[in-house]
């Protein structure tokens, strides 16, 4: 189905094109900042962990408000120049090295700064999808999208490694930044589409609101506020109960952990046959069973070294498998239920409460791991990852045939209600 809108649907094919090597893009530049503070500047982990922090927090602080202004303007023409920004902005790195100025604080903004951009470019990117493709289409669509996501994921940082390694972390930049003037190219050369805007104003907040409004959107991001929780407390506390406790390499503990990608990657080309055979609701709860159960094995496997490593590896294959689907699936619902000149906001308010979370899940999973033991934060955290599924295996949800039955009759009136009431 992937293959044959790629093959008969030139105009998404551009945009395909473009979202591929943007997502690697953003991959690659995540891995290679820290490594330009790391190796080129020599920063402790003081300063690794300032670039990573400043990675992190634009997706923290402009995803309402990023939302909120894209609504009023077309999103194709924001994307071009996002790529050429931060192409530039990347541009800037190599350069300072070659002249002698590069320093910390340099990286650090510049990481800000290409992490903002990528906020407004990605929003963009959700919001424009439905315009290109029709909705039937749609599935199919974020099939390849997430797709190239998901590849992005497993292969940027070993690519980054590469890059790093052969030209250098400052040098690297370069190839990445090649890779956004590619992107803006290719997404120049779609056509049509990009036209559902408002001129409403409504307010900030609009994108939560929106979101709470619908019973299967509230669900949807209820799960997924609690997913990344309870996923930083597994995090955290894994890392340390298995190299620290089993006897893990680094080495055995990345390829244990790059399984999850890998069955994700499965899981995001087999959504759509598993939807010929289970509704959309059932298909939503059985990857989620997939996704948020597999990892309560993992407090359970027994001995350490090469055996502990395998066991986990398959755990995360098969939860991967399940996270996969479920994100293409989590994708069309949204994009659907949402009315088309409110999925930008929508999906601010979504990457909001995905992102606020996360803070929260660090630090609980640091207060378990250090006052308690690191495995009982792996316990507390699978355990999390359960729960966080419930609101989406409720009865109203897994009755769901397809995704449009989840539409609120009175959403295309809810931008109007909220304009008129912040009057």
């Amino acid at each position: 189905m992937v293959a044959t809108l790629l093959g008969r649907d030139a105009n998404f094919r551009w945009y395909w094109l473009s979202r591929t090597v943007s997502l690697g893009g953003s991959q690659v530049t995540a891995f290679a900042l820290p490594l330009v503070a790391a190796v080129s500047l020599g920063s402790g982990p003081a300063g690794v962990s300032a670039v990573a922090a400043a990675t992190f927090l634009p997706n923290l602080i402009f995803p309402l408000l990023a939302g909120h202004l894209l609504e009023r303007i077309r999103k194709r023409p924001v994307m071009i120049w996002s790529d050429v920004l931060r192409a530039l902005l990347l541009m800037v790195v190599p350069v300072a090295w070659w002249t002698g100025t590069l320093s910390l604080p340099l990286v650090i903004a510049v990481t800000f700064a290409s992490g903002t951009i990528t906020v407004f470019s990605d929003i963009s990117g959700f919001a424009l999808i439905p315009t290109l493709v029709s909705e039937k289409d749609l599935q199919a669509a974020n099939q390849a999208v997430q797709g190239s996501a998901t590849v992005s994921q497993i292969a940027g940082p070993g690519t980054a490694g590469v890059l790093v390694q052969t030209l250098g972390a400052p040098a690297a930049l370069l190839c990445d930044a090649t890779c956004y003037l590619a992107s803006a190219f290719w997404l120049n050369r779609t056509r049509g589409g990009d036209d559902h805007v408002t001129a409403q104003r409504g307010r900030v907040r609009d994108g939560i609101l929106l979101l709470l409004r619908n019973v299967h959107l509230r669900a949807l991001t209820t799960h997924a506020a609690l997913y990344n929780a309870t996923a930083q407390i597994l995090t955290i506390n894994l890392l340390i109960w298995a190299i620290q406790q089993r006897d893990l390499s680094a080495g055995a503990y990345g390829v244990a952990l790059s399984c999850a990608g890998v069955g994700a990657l499965a899981g995001t080309l087999l959504a759509t046959g598993v939807l010929r055979w289970l509704s959309f609701g059932g298909t939503f709860a059985t990857a989620l069973c997939f996704s948020t159960g597999a990892p309560l094995a993992i407090p359970l496997i027994p001995g350490s070294g090469p055996p502990f490593a395998i066991a986990l590896g398959a755990i995360q294959l098969v939860s991967g498998l399940g996270l996969g689907c479920a994100n293409v699936l989590s994708t069309t619902l949204r994009q659907i239920v949402v009315p088309k000149d409110q999925v930008a906001r929508t999906n601010g308010g979504y990457r909001f409460l995905m992102f606020g979370s996360i803070p929260i899940g660090s630090a609980a999973g640091g207060i378990l791991g250090s006052t308690f033991t690191p495995h009982l934060g792996v316990t507390v955290g699978t355990i999390g990852l359960a729960i966080s599924a419930l609101p989406m295996l409720t009865p109203r949800v897994r009755r769901l045939a397809k995704p449009q039955d989840a539409t609120d009759p009175t959403a295309s009136s809810t931008s109007k209600t909220a304009h008129d009431a912040s009057r």
